[in-house]
């Protein structure tokens, strides 16, 4: 029933209906208390209706109302009186864009780019946040006059956020913080046509392929209608028209729109926009801000077109084409030039400096890498839900996805800008950019970093407590090039970069205890180490003189001597909120600055069931590296370690409350934990007690930690007997890599030796048991899961037949978990009453999307296993990521 004027809902009091939509009726209304006019939106329909959806839709609203951002309408309350939700919005004072283009249908060029250009903005802004509109179209596009009917429109996007969170198409039951959880939208100046009551949530006329097709889209579906509504603005006309609500669905999925007249565009825009129109979404934009990017650009550099080659309105001729041809080359043209004079030497004074940001999709591995040039850009970002190495060049619009590289992280450029090296699947690998099929190198079960110099020689990390390793560009044996914990340096060597003659090299320590940490020199002939600066986690070489190296969130700058290895000077702070590590700067010897701020991946705790229908989320989505999830025996509590606190400590979450609480207090980093059977402790890999091999024993309840070991035994901790008898470790060894290994914390017995091929074995499980080791190993070329008799090692059979990791036992040892290549969680039954085990073909239970990057590093694995078989999974969920910034001539605002 419509409110009558003077009704209160709370401190407001209705003046005036406003509008009515499918979902909700608007009204204008005053604030009591703070004297205002606002508008309020009376919830109805089904959102009303179900009291689950009511309290999601106002988490999605508080989180549109963070935004806080200048072109979307702001929300100022959420609330409910009696039976009725509402919302208090902004009082806007204007028009909308539908209203306006009833009234003008075509909008002058400059006009119609002011308008979209604002509109992009405030999708970038949510979309970065993780949130989509998906019912984007010029009803909802608020035109306001600032300083009089003559100045510019401002715009104010309405409705903004009551679909969904941005996700990826997947099944719901994965993640419930990703399913749909916004009504469609209410405003009245929807037409009554142009909607479909049942079985979609949007307005059909703007409506995506994949959106009409049944599935839930993600942030991409708003970059559909962006261009049906850039569209509309010149053509005058709907991008998609129909007689009826059929014949407009036939027409997005199969017809392009007609031409717009050439006296309302260009032959740029018309490839902006009709990129935005794509049906495939992957062949679309993949980031609203390279949208906005590009016509901004289109604005500030107009081509005039030759009077000469003007098509005609009817001009679909041959010559048409060709004189469209010629302009969209010239501007190409002239687009390149500008960048190629951006990178002429830094010496050269009077060089512009510029700066733009490069959008990419979905990425949790912030790396990035610069050829030598400065021309091409390699990063990391997702494919469906898959990492692989995308390849932009700067003299391009377009990312380029290399096929071949699924799961790739920390790439890095050969010295002719040919070739990538990178790491996945456990392995250091290459690939031709031109095309072709990667290349295995060496293995690398935790890759951190790799560089390559013309002599064909790659330095890489293998892992995350590794020596520097060489390898040829060619493949063949890997060789030790740096001795961690000699020369004064920390347990861990990683980041290497060849320095400009091609025999020396940095490198970084950053586990340790804050006296090693640091960025060092070493050398090829294995001269003595240099520090060039203390106590910073890692740095990066920018030639011909300059070190990046970031601090508390500031990328920074200091003078450097790459001959002697001196720093001088204070470091020159040339970006804030910088929170992507190493890996994510990089320098061309041409001027060209490269860095993302930070791609942090979104982790949650999920409870799910056998077929990975969630049961119930721990705590909220948490922007951070918690990693390696491991159940305490009543199953009440998780043990974890977190850079939460800006270390690596080890905390302890309370399931039931979703609460953290920290156990250790860093530096140095602590990892991988591990619960003592008697519940009473944990154990974890640790500096603390670096003579004792780093093993590190602490109760849960406080007091100090002790050595785990009294000798000095090497190795991470991967699993323990429940008789406290055995302890399972990983352990380097010079000749043969990862080998696992079983010691015991009093002494006695001796070490047994579980796996220790020529190959990696990189983690394992002793069974309830402890009478058979589940664990993994490299030996065939791809990790696979194997199961053997413990301690005799006798009857080993392979589990997995097609790959996998990430090793479980059931808690009754009738079952072996693992995840296979494809990120599908695997089960195989297992008879184990005999001498040789029988193992029953593996079975994929569901597809898991569980945490890569920081914290994961290849020995432990990202979910725990209950008794009554649930699954605590460590899941990733994906969300837009920050762009990449490219600054030429970046050092010319260093000299003052």
């Amino acid at each position: 029933m419509p409110l009558s004027p003077g009704t209160k809902l709370g401190a407001y009091e209705i003046v005036a209906p406003l509008g009515e939509g499918g979902m909700g009726e608007v009204y204008r209304a005053l604030d009591t208390r703070l004297d205002r006019t606002v508008a309020i939106k009376v919830l109805t329909g089904a959102l009303a209706a179900d009291a689950e959806s009511r309290q999601r839709f106002e988490q999605e609203a508080r989180a549109i109302a963070a935004l806080n951002d200048p072109h979307i309408c702001t929300i100022h309350d959420i609330g409910r009186h009696g039976d009725l939700d509402y919302i208090v919005l902004e009082y806007l004072e204007g028009e909308t864009l539908a209203t306006k283009l009833r009234r003008t249908p075509v909008l002058p060029l400059d006009e119609a780019l002011a308008i979209a250009v604002q509109v992009a903005d405030a999708l970038d802004r949510a979309h970065r946040a993780g949130i989509s509109h998906r019912d984007l179209k010029p009803g909802n596009v608020m035109l306001v006059r600032r300083g009089g009917t003559s100045g510019p429109a401002a715009v104010k996007l309405l409705d903004f956020g009551l679909a969904a969170r941005s996700a990826p198409a997947r099944s719901s039951n994965l993640d419930p913080s990703l399913a749909a959880t916004m009504p469609p939208s209410m405003v009245a100046t929807r037409p009554p046509s142009a909607t479909v009551s049942s079985g979609f949530s949007g307005t059909v006329q703007y409506m995506s392929p994949e959106q009409l097709d049944g599935g839930e889209g993600d942030h991409r579906v708003d970059i559909f209608a962006f261009g049906c509504v850039l569209y509309e603005m010149l053509a005058g006309r709907k991008a998609f028209e129909g007689a009826s609500a059929v014949t407009a669905i036939a027409a997005i999925m199969s017809s392009d729109p007609p031409p717009v007249s050439s006296l309302h565009s260009s032959p740029l825009i018309d490839h902006i926009m009709r990129r935005c129109l794509e049906k495939d979404r992957d062949r679309r934009w993949q980031s609203i801000g390279d949208v906005a990017g590009e016509l901004r650009w289109s604005i500030e550099h107009p081509i005039a077109t030759p009077a000469a080659v003007v098509p005609s309105k009817a001009g679909a001729g041959l010559a048409g084409k060709i004189a469209w041809a010629l302009v969209a080359v010239l501007s190409t043209l002239l687009l390149f030039a500008g960048l190629r004079a951006m990178r002429q030497s830094p010496a050269v004074s009077d060089a512009q400096t510029l700066r733009l940001e490069i959008n990419t999709p979905p990425s949790d591995d912030a790396t990035i890498a610069l050829t030598q040039d400065g021309t091409k850009l390699a990063f990391v970002a997702n494919k469906d839900r898959v990492p692989m190495l995308w390849v932009r060049s700067l003299d391009d619009l377009e990312n380029r996805a290399l096929a071949g590289t699924e799961n790739a992280s920390f790439p890095f450029w050969s010295p002719d800008g040919r070739s990538l090296g990178f790491f996945a699947q456990g392995k250091l690998k290459r690939i031709d950019v031109a095309g072709g099929h990667s290349i295995d190198l060496a293995d690398a079960s935790a890759g951190r970093g790799g560089t390559w110099n013309s002599d064909g020689v790659i330095l890489f990390s293998p892992g995350v407590q590794d020596p520097i390793m060489r390898v040829s560009a060619r493949g063949g044996r890997a060789e030790r090039a740096t001795e961690p914990g000699t020369g004064g340096t920390g347990s861990d060597h990683r980041w290497p970069q060849f320095l400009p003659d091609g025999k020396r090299f940095l490198f970084s320590s950053t586990l340790g205890a804050p006296e090693s940490r640091g960025i060092y020199i070493g050398s090829l002939e294995k001269t003595p180490y240099v520090r060039v600066v203390n106590d910073t986690a890692a740095g990066r070489f920018a030639p011909p003189d300059k070190l990046l190296t970031t601090s508390q969130g500031a990328l920074q700058v200091y003078s450097f001597n790459p001959d002697t290895g001196a720093v001088s000077g204070e470091p020159v702070v040339i970006a804030q909120g910088f929170a992507g590590g190493v890996g994510a700067m990089a320098a061309s010897a041409t001027g060209v600055l490269a860095y993302r701020s930070g791609s942090a991946q979104r982790r949650q705790l999920v409870w799910v069931d056998r077929k990975g229908a969630v049961l119930r989320a721990i705590g909220e989505p948490e922007i951070g590296n918690v990693g390696s999830p491991e159940l305490s025996a009543d199953e009440q509590s998780a043990v974890v370690f977190s850079g939460r606190s800006g270390d690596n400590d080890i905390w302890i979450i309370e399931l039931a409350r979703g609460l953290f609480r920290r156990i250790t207090d860093g530096p140095p980093a602590d990892a991988h934990p591990l619960w003592d059977p008697d519940g009473q402790h944990v154990v974890y890999n640790s500096g603390r007690f670096p003579k004792n091999g780093g093993g590190t024993r602490q109760s849960i309840t406080g007091g100090p930690p002790e050595p785990l070991f009294a000798t000095d035994v090497r190795g991470v901790a991967l699993s323990w007997t429940r008789d406290r008898r055995y302890v399972l470790l990983r352990r380097s060894n010079d000749k043969s890599g990862q080998d696992l290994i079983a010691a015991s914390p009093t002494g006695e017995p001796r070490e047994v030796v579980v796996a220790a091929s020529p190959f990696d074995d990189t983690e394992g499980q002793f069974s309830p048991d402890g009478k058979w080791v589940a664990f993994v190993t490299l030996e065939s070329g791809r990790a696979e899961v194997f199961v053997q008799s413990f301690p005799d090692g006798r009857s080993r059979t392979q589990v997995s037949t097609a790959g996998g990791t990430q090793v479980r036992w059931s808690a009754d040892g009738k079952e072996i978990f693992y995840v296979a290549p494809d990120g599908k969680m695997t089960a195989a039954s297992v008879a184990l009453n005999g001498s040789t085990p029988d193992v029953k073909l593996p079975v994929a239970l569901f597809q898991t999307y569980l945490a890569t990057g920081t914290n994961v590093v290849g020995n432990k694995p990202q979910y725990a296993v209950s008794r009554d078989g649930r699954f605590l999974l460590n899941t990733a969920l994906e969300s837009p990521s920050a762009p990449i910034v490219v600054s030429t001539n970046w050092m010319k605002k260093l000299v003052k």
